[in-house]
């Protein structure tokens, strides 16, 4: 993950999951009954209080009952607990507007209760822009569609007031019992009686200035969005909320407009003995991100599910150019691993490991048969993704010495989040692309002409007590115990994404300290702790030197397991549809811009609106 992608991802801090409907709908009532102690002056509190309730609470009721119903039937998808939300906030919006004008008003001679309504309509018309924007955003970006729906709050407001200030008093419309049913000035608290029908007027020609607004400024924020990528940013913004807040699926219908297909090898190392399957090694190409379980987020899981043996699914060398778009594209993987593992043939017999080191490069490999499992870390430096590229090249040096088939994995174990402007990233053409490459067939030409001798499997595994917060994803830690002759070498996979800098040299000097002769720690990159903060890795939440602990207990608990397997390795190729060369870095570089722009550009979007209804309550 570069610099740029981590500020989009840091993004998701912001995003929250909305309450249940009830609790937004009860919690505007109660602010609505204070908002009435505090603006009425009738004989009894709990009078005052209903007053409230009725004139700021039932819009906003209203609105939340009815706001879904109706932008569904025009084609949006706006839920309850959303749309209970929104019209919560714009209840706050004009109960602040209205505390502000009347303390104004309070606390001056100049302004009096006329200021205090000419406040009310300028914020009921505020209420319509927000209503209409948020509508755009997160259901449907047709502005004349969407205004239906963003229109009720306000309109239900200016119904009321239009029928208890006894407005019809003034129109020369009607008979006596429809002049009843909408003029009740009798009813209504005195305060109201100041509302005229020019301030219906006002009112309108407000929404209408506002919705221009609102028009513009999506327009001018869309426009870059359009012409350099072909998409809109109210998809992209309505995924992303979608997802972070309500766990929809809806950023992968955006993510499918921008991907590209692609071709990418999906490799199965599998250990048999005579009663099936012990455990399984799956690398499939391609990132697995981009967030939860969007994408490829969750591919680590879904991979271990298929598996009959214990299943270990280590990152592999692939950036977030390599996302899948959908979820539905893991079948594909899972497909492909299928037909590679009724390929494999397997041998009784592997070499001894070794270590590898070129520049910051280091590989741990091993054979076994004519096939290889190699995996590269940059440890104790920092490192992030490999790109695709470095990692076919190296495999094809890997190769030179006479190896078959190769699993390389990048163990990605050691990164220091999000700091500073080098993440890390191995990327062709660099000096650490190089040292991989290197270290890659150096490592392939040497364990190419090791003797083979018969080989032993043991496994364990640990769920662990850490939540996905603190790190660890749902696979939890994985240890892998390999005897060759007379050299034991432990593969460990935990759960996360990447390593706190110096906690894999800590396990991997406890793990060579009498349990192993060689030991690497990888992760599987799953970004299901990814979902709320960018940067999440494993060691970071939790303790390290508890987590050392059950690594060492499970590579004991691996020993004891030893047992003799046979080894074997195939590819398979899938086509999927990935995000694309550079999409990630211009995906991220877009929306980071329209966060930083986006604040500025609204500021004066709205100083230049409040001038001119401020203008237009001086003319009227």
């Amino acid at each position: 993950m570069t610099a740029t992608q981590g500020d989009l991802a840091s993004l998701s801090r912001y995003i929250f999951r909305a309450p249940s409907w009830y609790s937004s709908v009860a919690f505007s009532l109660l602010i609505a009954a204070f908002a009435g102690m505090a603006a009425f002056d009738s004989r009894f509190l709990l009078e005052d209080a209903w007053q409230g309730v009725f004139y700021i609470g039932i819009p906003t009721v209203v609105a939340s009952g009815i706001t879904p119903w109706v932008d569904r039937r025009l084609g949006g998808q706006l839920t309850p607990n959303r749309a209970s939300l929104l019209a919560l906030v714009c209840e706050l919006l004009v109960v602040g507007v209205l505390v502000l004008a009347g303390a104004v008003a309070v606390l001056t001679s100049t302004f009096g209760q006329r200021f205090v309504f000419n406040a009310l309509f300028a914020s009921l018309a505020a209420v319509f822009a927000l209503r209409l924007l948020v509508v755009m955003a997160v259901s449907t970006r047709e502005p004349i569609r969407a205004a239906v729906p963003a229109s009720l709050q306000t309109v239900v407001a200016a119904v009321l007031l239009f029928v208890y200030s006894g407005t019809a008093r003034y129109l020369e419309v009607g008979g006596p019992i429809l002049r009843s049913y909408l003029s009740r000035p009798e009813v209504a608290p005195q305060e109201l009686h100041v509302v005229s029908p020019s301030d219906f007027l006002l009112l309108a020609a407000m929404c209408v200035l506002y919705a221009g607004a609102v028009y513009v400024f999506v327009a001018v924020i869309d426009r870059p969005w359009k012409q350099s990528m072909g998409i809109s940013v109210l998809d992209f913004l309505r995924g992303f909320i979608g997802h972070i807040a309500e766990g929809t699926r809806e950023l992968e219908d955006f993510f499918e407009q921008i991907g590209e297909e692609a071709v990418v090898p999906v490799t199965v190392f599998s250990f048999r003995t005579d009663d099936g399957e012990k455990a399984r090694f799956v690398l499939p190409m391609i990132h697995p991100g981009p967030m939860g379980e969007i994408g490829g987020g969750n591919l680590p899981q879904r991979v271990a599910q298929q598996a009959d043996g214990l299943a270990f699914p280590p990152h592999a060398t692939a950036g977030h150019d390599f996302n899948l778009v959908t979820s539905r594209e893991v079948d594909t993987i899972i497909d492909a691993a299928d037909r590679a593992y009724d390929r494999i043939e397997y041998h009784d017999a592997a070499t001894e490991s070794l270590r590898t080191e070129e520049g910051e490069a280091k590989l741990l490999a091993q054979a076994f048969g004519d096939d290889a499992f190699m995996t590269a870390t940059y440890a104790p430096n920092f490192a992030d993704d490999v790109e695709y590229a470095v990692g076919l090249s190296a495999q094809a040096e890997a190769r030179q010495g006479g190896l078959e088939h190769v699993m390389l994995a990048d163990a990605h174990n050691c990164n220091n989040g999000l700091e500073g402007e080098d993440l890390g990233h191995v990327v062709p053409g660099s000096k650490r692309s190089f040292d991989m490459i290197e270290a890659a067939r150096e490592a392939g030409e040497a364990i190419a002409d090791r003797p083979h001798e018969p080989v032993r499997l043991g496994v364990a595994w640990d769920r662990t007590r850490w939540e996905p917060l603190d790190g660890i994803g749902p696979l939890g830690v994985r240890v892998a115990v390999v005897e060759a002759g007379d050299q034991r070498t432990a593969y460990v996979l935990v759960d996360g994404n990447n390593m706190e800098p110096g906690l894999r040299d800590s396990i991997v000097s406890a793990l060579e300290d009498g349990h192993a002769d060689l030991a690497e720690v990888m992760t599987t990159d799953t970004h299901i702790v990814n979902t709320v903060e960018a940067s999440n890795q494993v060691g970071e939440r939790m303790d390290g030197a508890e987590l050392t602990d059950l690594i060492v207990e499970l590579a004991d608990d691996a020993v004891a397991d030893l047992e003799p397997v046979e080894a074997g390795m195939a590819t398979e190729r899938a086509q999927v549809t990935v995000f694309g060369n550079d999409r990630t870095e211009a995906l991220a570089s877009h929306a980071n811009a329209m966060v930083q722009m986006g604040g500025a550009l609204a500021a004066v979007f709205i100083a230049a609106v409040t001038s001119v209804s401020v203008l237009l309550f001086f003319l009227t």
